[in-house]
Parts: C-alpha cells; structure tokens; sequence
C-alpha cells in the first residue's frame, strides 16, 4: 500500500513539475517573441505518440521494455500532461478554421474517453469482486450454456415427477430469454439489482401453485437465476472495459494521422520555414 501511494506521488508531484515548466517555458518563448505554436505542436505529437507506444508494448510482452505496470502509469500521467501542452499549443482559445476545429475535437475525444477508461479501470474491478468468482470475459458464454443446461434439466425433472405443467409453462414464458443469453446490461452497467429482483419476485409468485416437490425444484432454479445474473454482471462490465479500448484506441491512431496532416499543412503554408 506505501509503494502505491509513494509512485501515485511521486507521478503526481512529477506531473505538476512538468506542467508548470510548460507553462513557464510558454511565457519565456512568448517574451522572446518565438513562435510558441511550433514547439508545442512538435513536443504535443512527440507526447502522443509515446503514448500510442503503450498499445504496442502490450503486445511485445517477451522484449524488456519495462513492466506493464510501469509502463501504465507513464501512459496515465503523460496523458494527462498533454492536456496541458493542447491548451497551450491552442493559446488558451477556441481553435478558428474548420480542420482546426475538428483536430481539436479529435485530441478532446481521445483525452476524455482516456479518462474515462481510467475511471472504469478503477470502478469496475472492485465491483467485480463483489459478484462471485472471477471469469475470463471469453468462458463467460459456456458458463451461461452451462447453466441453462442444469435449468433445463431441473424443468425435465418437473415435468416426470408432476403431472403439472406450471414450471416448464413458466420457464419458457419467463426464464428462457434470461438464460438464452447475457441479458440486462444497462442495468448492471448502473449497478442496479432491479431485473433480479423482478425475477426473484415471479419466481416466488408461483409458489402457491406448485407442489412440494416441485417448490423445492424452483428454489434450486432460483439459485442458478441468481449465479447467471452474477454471470451478466461480469459480462456487461467486462464487455465496457474492451469496448472502451475499441473507442479510445482507434481514436489515438486517427489522431496520429490527423496531426500529421496538420503538420503537413502547417509547414506548407509557412514555406518550409
């Protein structure tokens, strides 16, 4: 716990060091009438594409390159930074012209949904703690097979030691579409336990039409509606986290070219100079 609290400080306090010379810097070229747009454009590119770099290194795990741990925070906090370099580069305006305007939106789109996979990275795996045992995102869907099977099996032991069709009646009309497949996404997104409970409350509603032993079926039921909704949870959280990284990183790549382009332009209308 000290060696996490001593890097988040240590990156923290590097941070703002880093800033505040940005800003110093700034003021210096602005005084000594340099133009201030072309270093900051060039050190604002550098930025980004060493935090493109991480995607890459994440990939190229046998070459040592430094941990992914390490690698993460400089991916965190240079993230950050360059928040503080746009500002600058942008000279604390709006951007005028409609490519410029667009840039400006691209590298704002990329910032935030960065800040939002780091907020998510730090919400979703304490929840995910909460709801049953840990499952690889990819065995999820077996799991849910898996599980409908047993039901179902459950149902076909109602259907031979009753002559009532009031479980597999219900099961089909209320529980099949739940085991089919991953179901109520929005809600576990907002940590709502509201499905479950509905479907905890029909359950228990069918009591005073079934027998003994067929009670006693649909309470085992009702645990296995209780273990795939477990399942759901881990596969809607699990799903936000790899969605996120098909948004931001496709964003980052689409940024790169954006400000090459920028560059590009920029030089060719300056003359080469």
């Amino acid at each position: 716990m000290r060696t996490f609290v001593a890097r988040r400080m240590f990156f923290g306090s590097m941070l703002i060091i880093v800033a505040v010379l940005v800003l110093v810097a700034n003021a210096a070229l602005r005084v000594a009438m340099y133009h201030v747009a072309f270093v900051s454009g060039w050190f604002l590119l550098g930025l980004c594409v060493f935090l493109a770099l991480y995607n890459i290194r994440k990939k190229l795990t046998a070459l040592p390159l430094g941990t992914s741990a390490t690698w993460l925070q400089f991916h965190i906090y240079v993230g950050l930074l360059t928040f503080v370099v746009f500002v600058v580069h942008i000279d604390f305006r709006i951007p005028n012209g409609p490519f410029e305007v667009i840039l400006a939106l691209l590298y704002l789109a990329v910032f935030f949904s960065g800040v939002a996979g780091l907020i998510l990275s730090r919400i979703i795996p304490p929840r995910l703690a909460t709801r049953g045992e840990e499952v690889i995102f990819e065995r999820i869907p077996q799991f849910i097979r898996r599980t409908r099977d047993d039901v179902e099996g459950l149902v076909l032991k109602c259907i031979s030691e009753s002559d009532s069709s009031a479980v597999p009646d219900f099961y089909i009309r209320r529980l099949k579409p739940f085991f089919d497949r991953p179901r109520h996404y929005w809600s576990h997104l907002c940590h709502s336990t509201r499905p479950l409970h509905s479907l905890v409350v029909d359950i228990e509603a069918q009591h005073r039409y079934l027998s003994d032993v067929e009670r006693s079926l649909v309470d085992q039921i009702t645990e296995y509606v209780r273990t795939k909704d477990d399942l759901d949870y881990h596969h809607a959280m699990q799903k936000t986290l790899k969605y996120w990284l098909f948004i931001h990183i496709p964003l980052t790549y689409s940024l790169l070219v954006a400000a090459l382009f920028h560059i590009l332009l920029v030089y060719s209308f300056a003359g080469g100079s």
